[in-house]
């Protein structure tokens, strides 16, 4: 076990640069499965999610070789039918290898997978597709027995958008028998990356990006080849390093990011009074003077993402005003504003799904806990403009999603510390 101390009041400056997508890591690990032929993912970040899930790989006996931000992946074989039950309970993103694995073997045997608690996270739209591809499920002691001789091309509407739910049964329909299509699909940027990715391997799949995509499978026998995949920067570190930059700039100069990836969110971050640059892979954030409340609501891509949104709230408790922060994708997602209220911050929780800000306040340091890794990284960022020390514990829910934070954060010139219990 291990924790942050936070010494804040410092103002930062200097580069940093942002690593590949934590979430297109994740669904391109699932997708290696469906290729015998090596896979090279590059702009990798080794954060404890993608270590997990390809520990987990492992475990099906398929090869990894890991390298300087790359990984290797050859699923010549895949020798198991079930997912380590530990490793599957600590990752939600565990879901998306059934796709390729029923593909593959046949078979799928896996417990309820884990992750953030933020409110209700069902797996039954999962469950749903798979049923459609033809698959027959079994609920056994809290796990569940998936199998189909073979998977058949399926129409699924999502009654919700999802996006591990698109990818999931993006991936699955790969290696299907006939067509399939997907409506309502989710159409973040990891999605058609993925796909052209898998197009250029041998797969024809047509509408990612879009709320229609069709698959045209190439059954179970099909190849998919190897190939060298770059993975796309990830747009929520850019957008929390641009907040991290509008309370406690100076200048910081993002690197390696997209700025198109979080077009809704710059441009929330201009109407409250933040200033920036942006290039074609690089954010200039110059720190803020002085903020203005504005009112948020978190919405699916293209619309404000709501992994965006414990930091945007952080930064409206530094704003002058009142400003209604709505969190439309989940229901617990706001209850880490019970610990900014423990620091100094005036946040009214409403309903589950929004809360009043009132600003400007001053944040005082506190000995806190992490409770999920959006609201951990936006802890992180509240001790860093907090008066006296933070204790943050339970950082292994950072660990998740952001790679070596603290190094990266010292460079700029945070006076922050991992400390071993």
């Amino acid at each position: 076990m291990s924790y942050f101390e936070i010494i804040g009041g410092k103002k930062l400056n200097g580069e940093i640069e942002v690593r590949g997508a934590k979430n297109a890591a994740l669904k391109a690990v699932a997708a290696a499965l469906l290729s015998r032929e090596k896979w090279t993912i590059t702009n990798f970040p080794f954060i404890e999610d993608t270590n997990r899930i390809l520990e987990m790989v492992e475990n099906l006996g398929v090869k990894v070789a890991r390298g300087s931000n790359q990984v290797e992946i050859q699923a010549k074989s895949i020798q198991k039918n079930s997912l380590d039950k530990n490793l599957t309970k600590k990752l939600r993103a565990s879901i998306i290898l059934a796709g390729p694995m029923l593909a593959r073997t046949g078979k799928v045997e896996m417990y309820h997978p884990g992750g953030c608690v933020i409110g209700r996270r069902p797996i039954d739209m999962f469950l749903d597709g798979f049923q459609k591809f033809g698959a027959k499920i079994k609920w056994q002691d809290g796990h569940f027995r998936m199998s189909a001789a073979k998977l058949a091309g399926a129409k699924i509407f999502f009654p919700k958008i999802t996006v591990t739910g698109t990818e999931t049964m993006m991936i699955a329909a790969v290696l299907a028998e006939g067509e399939t299509i997907l409506e309502n699909a989710a159409m973040e940027p990891e999605i058609p990356a993925l796909a052209d990715f898998l197009n250029k391997c041998g797969a024809k799949i047509t509408g990612a990006g879009t709320p229609i995509i069709r698959i045209k499978g190439i059954g179970r026998n099909g190849k998919i080849r190897g190939g060298k995949m770059e993975l796309i920067p990830d747009r929520i570190e850019t957008g929390t390093f641009a907040i991290l930059g509008a309370i406690c700039g100076g200048k910081i100069k993002i690197k390696k990011c997209n700025p198109n990836h979080v077009r809704a969110f710059l441009v929330n971050l201009s109407k409250a009074g933040v200033k920036f640059e942006e290039k074609k892979n690089e954010l200039v954030i110059w720190g803020a003077k002085s903020l203005k409340a504005i009112n948020v609501s978190t919405h699916e891509y293209p619309g404000f993402a709501t992994d965006l949104q414990p930091p945007f709230t952080l930064l409206m408790t530094q704003a002058k005003g009142s400003s209604l922060i709505h969190d439309s994708i989940f229901d617990g997602r706001l209850i880490f504003t019970d610990i900014l209220n423990t620091m100094g911050s005036r946040i009214t929780m409403n309903d589950p799904h929004r809360v009043t800000v009132n600003g400007p306040t001053d944040l005082h340091g506190k000995k806190i806990a992490s409770p999920d890794l959006r609201a951990g990284i936006t802890l992180v960022l509240a001790g860093l403009i907090a008066k006296r020390k933070t204790k943050i514990e339970n950082i292994y829910q950072i660990d998740r999603g952001y790679e070596r934070i603290e190094e990266r954060l010292r460079k700029l010139g945070a006076e922050i510390k991992r400390i071993q219990k």
